[in-house]
């Protein structure tokens, strides 16, 4: 429950700093007193859009903070889930704007974003407005309105995830049906594609090796000659370097007797000879090797060609490139023979999540209506004390298509007197009609859901008197249940049934126009229901009606 509200420099506020309480409170003001300026700061703290123009005119800086209790309330997995600190007695949301256009939020000092901000505000309070009454309009608000009273959130989840299955394996079904028809219409010219390919049997290097291999025999001649040259110059019997090395090494031989330092000199020769002679060997052998093939020539030109040929037609640069492109034709041409399978496999997968969304769609529909004949009746016993003793009210649960939510829509249908046909009730229902069911409505909502407090922005238009009585006494027994509930009204008969009483004014300084909120005594909310009965003229009359509201004793 909201248990302190503080506001500063908000439009008319200088400041505000109030206590609130348990169980049913009412607010109560002139129009243009500045209610809704209070409504305006907490539904900022709620995560409503902030407008540098609502920052008090001349203050640099406006800030809005509530403290609530939370112990009733079993809310700790947000807290956990956003790493923020859980004070279940005292939870501080505070709003902070600046004339800058700067927006910051924070919960119990921690700094959070926006939508984590409203996140957490929807699960504090619930804000009825009169636009509110527009929801009755909308099918998704009623569908909404049945699952609560079901309380189907584990099953409507259970349903989206397999429904988000289906829709997933509907797309790829659908992608495969597209690229088999594409594939099958490409079919004859990718077959040509792979087999232009895979008959000019391509290996991986060839290229390279044969390029070389060109290079080589382009050269042929001079690589002839020059490995004739080194051959000779290395090999000749007589003057050959290996012969010339090797006569060198005896004759240093021949002396290490008698001059020991020419042994190191035969030695190191020896090394060079044997060297040389196996230089000389492998030349011989590439010389002996070295033979020039014009038509080998011509085979290895004509291959380089046809792989140049096929590299352009493909736009690749390299051979293993029109290797990967070969493999992925095949893969291709592959898949199309196997598509059948695979089409069949995904059909069969969205057949069985079909069936499954049935089930689960059927089993939703069921719980809806059981919550809709629920409704039905509730809201009926709650509407008659409330001026229609001939309201007739249905919650028709109709299935269509399998969609996000299940099978079914809903319509609440209405009539405020036996003779007038059931029709939907945002058109056939008056505005004090529409408050009245809404506020019913409310009631049953806040019994399913515990949410801590309820404000209702003037929920009592268009009725009076014992309506009005009995409106507030549905209000007050929402508020015995474990919640705050606050009613902005202008009618006696609802602010006389308060446990607390609030009184919004505003006053016109020399700094200008301010707007003030206090909680009334006992003596004081006699005058001021006095005053909402009878006007700015306080009569004794107005005054004795009031302590009767109020059951005050003499």
């Amino acid at each position: 429950m909201l248990k302190h509200l503080y506001i500063k420099n908000f439009t008319l506020i200088d400041e505000l700093d109030i206590e609130l309480h348990q169980g049913f409170s009412v607010i109560t003001g002139e129009t243009g007193a500045g209610k809704s300026i209070i409504l305006g700061a907490i539904g900022l703290l709620l995560g409503q859009r902030a407008d540098s123009k609502s920052i008090k005119s001349g203050a640099d800086k406006c800030v809005i903070e509530a403290h609530f209790n939370l112990s009733n309330y079993s809310m700790e997995a947000f807290f956990e889930e956003n790493e923020i600190e859980f004070d279940a007695e005292d939870t501080i949301v505070r709003r902070e704007l600046t004339a800058a256009g700067k927006s910051r939020a924070f919960i119990n000092d921690t700094p959070v974003s926006l939508s984590m901000l409203k996140e957490l505000g929807e699960q504090l309070v619930d804000i009825h407005s009169q636009h509110q009454n527009l929801l009755l309009q909308k099918k998704d608000f009623q569908l909404n309105v049945v699952d609560i009273i079901a309380q189907d959130a584990p099953q409507l989840t259970a349903y989206q995830q397999t429904y988000s299955q289906l829709q997933t394996a509907k797309s790829q079904l659908q992608a495969l049906k597209d690229d088999i028809e594409r594939n099958r219409q490409n079919q004859d010219f990718l077959q040509f594609q792979f087999e232009e390919l895979e008959s000019a049997k391509l290996m991986a290097g060839e290229q390279e090796e044969l390029e070389q291999q060109s290079e080589t025999m382009e050269h042929a001649e001079d690589i002839k000659t020059a490995l004739y040259e080194a051959d000779n110059t290395l090999a000749a019997d007589e003057t050959g370097a290996v012969s010339l090395v090797r006569t060198a090494y005896h004759a240093l031989k021949g002396i290490s007797q008698v001059m020991p330092n020419s042994t190191e000199l035969a030695e190191r020769l020896d090394s060079c000879y044997i060297e040389l002679k196996d230089i000389a060997d492998e030349v011989n052998n590439m010389l002996e090797q070295t033979d020039f093939d014009p038509s080998e020539l011509d085979r290895i030109n004509a291959r380089l060609d046809r792989i140049y040929e096929l590299e352009k037609k493909y736009h690749v640069d390299t051979i293993d490139e029109l290797i990967s492109r070969r493999d992925e034709l095949k893969q291709q041409l592959e898949g199309i023979e196997n598509s059948d399978e695979h089409l069949a496999e995904l059909e069969a997968k969205c057949q069985q999540l079909t069936g499954k969304c049935q089930q689960q769609a059927n089993e939703l529909t069921k719980l809806r209506r059981q919550a809709a004949t629920q409704i039905e009746n509730q809201l009926q016993q709650r509407l008659v004390p409330l001026g229609m003793p001939n309201v007739r009210f249905e919650a028709h649960v109709h299935q269509g298509e399998l969609n996000k939510n299940g099978q079914d829509s809903v319509a609440f249908l209405f009539s405020a007197n036996t003779s007038t046909p059931l029709q939907p009730v945002s058109l056939v229902a008056s505005g004090g009609e529409i408050a009245r069911v809404m506020l019913s409505l409310k009631a049953m909502i806040s019994g399913a859901v515990k949410l801590p407090t309820i404000i209702f922005d003037e929920i009592d238009t268009g009725v009076s008197g014992k309506i009005a009585e009995k409106m507030a006494e549905m209000m007050q027994e929402m508020g015995r249940q474990e919640r705050q509930v606050i009613s902005i009204t202008h009618l006696p008969q609802i602010a006389a049934l308060g446990s607390h009483h609030y009184r919004v004014s505003k006053e016109e300084t020399p700094q200008g126009t301010t707007s003030h909120m206090q909680e009334l005594t006992d003596q004081q909310r006699i005058g001021e229901i006095a005053q909402m009965l009878s006007g700015s003229d306080v009569t004794e009359a107005a005054i004795a009606n009031a302590k009767q509201l109020l059951k005050v004793k003499e």
